[in-house]
C-alpha cells in the first residue's frame, strides 16, 4: 500500500510539479554540456598521453629568453614566461583602451553630425562611415602602418613639433614627465573625483525633489582643475621634462634618445581600431537619437531650451538606453580585434604569448587556453561595467 502511494505521489510530482518542469530542461542542458566537455577533455588527455606530452603550467616560471620591442613594465630576456605574458596583456589593454576612448569620442561626434541640418556636415559624416566601415580592418591596419607611417622620414629628417616632439618612421617621440612628490598630486586628483561624484549625486537628488538644477559641469571643472593646481603650487610637487634628443649611433645611423617613444605599430593599430569602430558607434548614436520621439524635441524647444540643451537634457538621457547595448558589443569587438596586432608585429598577448612563447615551449594547449581565457575575462569585465552603467542611467519610474 505504501509503495503504491509512493509511486502515485512520485507520478503526480513528475507530471504536475511546475518546479520539476522548470528544472528538467536546465538539468538536461547541464548534462549535455558536461558530456561534451568531458568527451573532448578525455580525447585530449588520451592523445597527449599517447604522444608523451605532459600537461602543466610550470613553464611559466622558466626564463623566456627573448626580448620584447615595447613594454609598459621592466622586461628583458632573463624574465619568465609569466612576465612576458603580463607584458603582452598590458600592451593589449593599452591599445584596447586607447581605441575605445577615441572611437567613443569620434563615434558620438560623427553620429550627431550624421543628423545635422547642415548638408555638408551630414554628408561628410555619411561618407566617412561608408568608407571606413566597409574596408576590412586588417587592410586599414596595413594602410596606416605600411603606406602612411612607413612613409615618414628617418630620424635625421624628423618632422619637428616646436622642437620638443618628433615624428619619424621609427615612431613618435614626445617629452617625458618627471614628477617630484607625484603621490600628493595623485591623492588630490582622487579627492577631486570623489567630490565630483558626491556633487553629481546631490545635484540629481535636488533636481528630483525641487526641480532646480545645480551647475555641476562648472563646479566639476573648477574642482578637477583647482584642487590639483593648488596641490601642485603649495604641496611641494614639481614637474620637469626630459626631451627627446637626436644622437648619432654610427656614421650613417641616427636615432632619438630620452623622452617617450611611441612605436609606429601602436599608432597604426590604435588609428585603425579607432576609425573603424567609430563608424559602428556613430550608427548606434544615430539610431538612439532617432529613437526619441520628435514630439519630445519640439516640446523641449517650445519651453525655450536651446538646441544644445535639448540634446543634453532631453534627447541623450533617453537615447542612451538605445545606444549603450550595441555600443557594448562594439567595445567587445574592438578588444578582440586588437589581436590583429600580430599582423604588424605589435607585441600584444597574441604575438608575445600565443606566438613566440608557444613556439619556444611547445605548450600549445596551455598557452592557447590561457590566451582564450584572457580575452574572455577582458570581455566579461567590459560587459559587466557597461551593464552596470546601463542600469545606472536607466530612467526609473516613481
Amino acid at each position: 500500500m505504501k509503495i503504491k502511494n509512493l509511486n502515485f505521489g512520485l507520478g503526480n510530482f513528475l507530471s504536475d510539479s511546475a518546479k520539476f518542469k522548470n528544472y528538467l530542461p536546465q538539468l538536461l542542458t547541464l548534462f549535455v554540456i558536461i558530456f561534451i566537455i568531458g568527451f573532448f577533455a578525455f580525447n585530449a588527455q588520451t592523445n597527449m598521453e599517447n604522444r608523451g606530452i605532459v600537461f602543466g603550467f610550470g613553464f611559466l616560471a622558466q626564463e623566456a629568453s627573448f626580448d620584447i620591442q615595447f613594454s609598459l613594465i621592466d622586461y628583458d630576456g632573463s624574465h619568465s614566461y609569466a612576465r612576458a605574458y603580463l607584458v603582452g596583456l598590458l600592451n593589449t589593454i593599452l591599445v584596447a583602451s586607447i581605441g575605445i576612448f577615441f572611437a567613443t569620442i569620434l563615434g558620438v561626434v560623427v553620429g550627431i553630425s550624421r543628423l545635422s541640418p547642415n548638408y555638408l556636415i551630414a554628408k561628410f559624416a555619411a561618407v566617412y562611415i561608408e568608407i571606413f566601415r566597409n574596408i576590412p580592418l586588417l587592410l586599414q591596419i596595413f594602410f596606416w602602418y605600411f603606406a602612411a607611417l612607413r612613409a615618414l622620414p628617418l630620424p635625421k629628417e624628423a618632422i619637428s613639433f616646436f622642437d620638443i616632439s618628433y615624428l619619424t618612421v621609427k615612431g613618435w617621440y614626445i617629452p617625458r614627465f618627471i614628477w617630484t612628490n607625484f603621490s600628493i598630486l595623485f591623492y588630490s586628483l582622487i579627492a577631486a573625483i570623489v567630490a565630483i561624484i558626491f556633487i553629481y549625486t546631490y545635484a540629481k537628488k535636488q533636481q528630483e525633489e525641487t526641480g532646480k538644477r545645480i551647475p555641476t559641469l562648472i563646479i566639476s571643472t573648477i574642482l578637477i582643475i583647482l584642487l590639483p593646481l593648488l596641490t601642485f603650487l603649495l604641496g611641494g610637487v614639481s614637474l620637469s621634462f626630459e626631451y627627446p634628443t637626436l644622437i648619432k649611433q654610427s656614421p650613417t645611423i641616427f636615432n632619438f634618445t630620452g623622452g617617450v617613444g611611441i612605436i609606429p605599430e601602436l599608432m597604426a593599430l590604435a588609428l585603425a581600431l579607432s576609425l573603424y569602430t567609430a563608424t559602428f558607434i556613430a550608427e548606434c548614436v544615430r539610431a538612439g537619437i532617432m529613437g526619441v520621439s520628435k514630439g519630445q524635441k519640439e516640446a523641449a524647444a517650445s519651453i525655450g531650451l536651446t538646441p544644445g540643451q535639448v540634446l543634453k537634457l532631453v534627447i541623450m538621457p533617453q537615447a542612451l538606453r538605445i545606444i549603450i547595448p550595441p555600443t557594448t558589443n562594439q567595445y567587445l569587438n574592438l578588444t578582440k580585434n586588437s589581436s590583429l596586432a600580430a599582423a604588424i608585429a605589435y607585441p600584444d598577448i597574441v604575438l608575445v604569448f600565443a606566438g613566440t612563447a608557444m613556439m619556444q615551449t611547445g605548450r600549445a594547449i596551455e598557452i592557447v587556453s590561457i590566451t582564450m581565457l584572457t580575452y574572455l575575462s577582458l570581455s566579461i569585465v567590459i560587459s559587466m561595467f557597461m551593464n552596470w552603467y546601463n542600469k545606472k542611467i536607466a530612467i526609473k519610474e516613481k
